[in-house]
């Protein structure tokens, strides 16, 4: 008796095996592997657990998953997959994990923008790609991603590496846009304007713009809230900076998203689907604006006061599933201009 409630924690807390899973289906609950860090999102699945009776177990990982669900293949315990951008949604996607999501809820609360033409993914919260600027030494409060690569920018741009997939995805877009040949230009254009090599994250280009390495850094939206409410010691950071909305020349600004997927092979359909309509709810969108400092994608929430200061957002119209349809084209331009180097 000893060794078989041994063997079962072991399996509900460590691997999710197929004999848990089997239990899984009788107690109501749904397993979901995630790219967010479990404090983000625990919240949420709690309410869930609240709302539902159903109970959420977590498998979390900063890369992988998707590999790890192939390897497992119809053995795969995992019911939902929660990504952090488009890049990873759509590695998914080609690694033939996931089915489609049918939900008239989620087709009639998420925008067709923010959705997979075959119904693969769909968006749950929205970040924009933007900029921190100077407050000091930037005076103006309106820059287009074109405008990047001018050289009244020389020398005066902090980046992360142009590989990142938050940098792939605002790469791709600009090719979907204008075509592999203007990106070139313009990857070579931007490259030429950056202040030092591409290196650290978001929260490090607000950092080398306190302390003067540059005037401007590239980062999402939410990271900026983080430092100025969560993180102390990042604080001063936020405050020798501010928000601006980038856009496209008569366009909007670009966008990425937190998506779900469903497993392919899911042992608890009915209650992933469940979750997956519960994350668009109001209340799950509430909490994604208020505790994770992203953009609701159900119309209607409101936006975080704080990233509401950044001002109104209008999101380029250029649906995500182009974006993605140009992610390997971006990263040969960033290998071919020597972005990175």
């Amino acid at each position: 008796m000893i060794y078989l409630r041994v063997l079962a924690a072991s399996a509900a807390v460590l691997s999710l095996t197929t004999s848990f899973v089997s239990e899984a289906a009788a107690n109501g609950e749904v397993n979901v592997y995630t790219y967010r860090e479990t404090k983000l999102i625990q919240p949420l699945f709690d309410a869930f657990t609240k709302d539902t009776g159903i109970k959420v177990n977590v498998v979390s990982a900063s890369s992988g998953l998707e590999q790890r669900m192939k390897a497992e293949g119809a053995n795969s315990p995992a019911d939902v997959l929660l990504t952090v951008d488009i890049g990873r949604i759509d590695e998914a996607v080609q690694a033939g994990v996931t089915q489609p999501i049918k939900s008239e809820a989620v087709d009639k609360v998420v925008p067709a923008q923010y959705r997979d033409p075959d119904g693969h993914w769909a968006g749950i919260s929205m970040r924009a790609r933007v900029i921190y600027a100077s407050k000091d030494r930037v005076k103006q409060d309106k820059i287009t991603y074109e405008e990047l690569a001018d050289p009244k920018w020389k020398g005066k741009i902090c980046i992360r590496s142009g590989q990142h997939i938050y940098n792939n995805a605002l790469f791709a877009a600009y090719a979907a846009k204008y075509g592999e040949a203007k990106a070139e230009e313009w990857l070579r254009g931007v490259k030429a304007n950056l202040a030092q090599k591409p290196s650290g994250g978001d929260r490090e280009a607000a950092r080398d713009v306190a302390a003067g390495k540059c005037d401007i850094g590239i980062g999402n939206t939410y990271y900026w809230a983080l430092m100025m409410n969560n993180d102390p010691e990042k604080k001063p950071w936020a405050e020798a900076t501010r928000v601006i909305l980038p856009t496209f020349e008569g366009g909007g600004t670009h966008v990425n998203l937190s998506g779900v997927l469903l497993a392919k092979n899911a042992p608890n359909k009915a209650n992933g689907i469940k979750l997956i309509e519960w994350l668009v709810s109001e209340q799950a969108q509430q909490m994604y604006a208020d505790q994770n400092y992203e953009y609701p994608v159900r119309s209607g929430v409101a936006v975080n006061a704080t990233i509401a200061g950044y001002g109104k957002l209008g999101p380029d119209p250029l649906p995500i599933a182009k974006i993605a349809a140009n992610r390997k084209a971006a990263a040969s331009l960033v290998d071919k201009v020597g972005f990175d180097n």
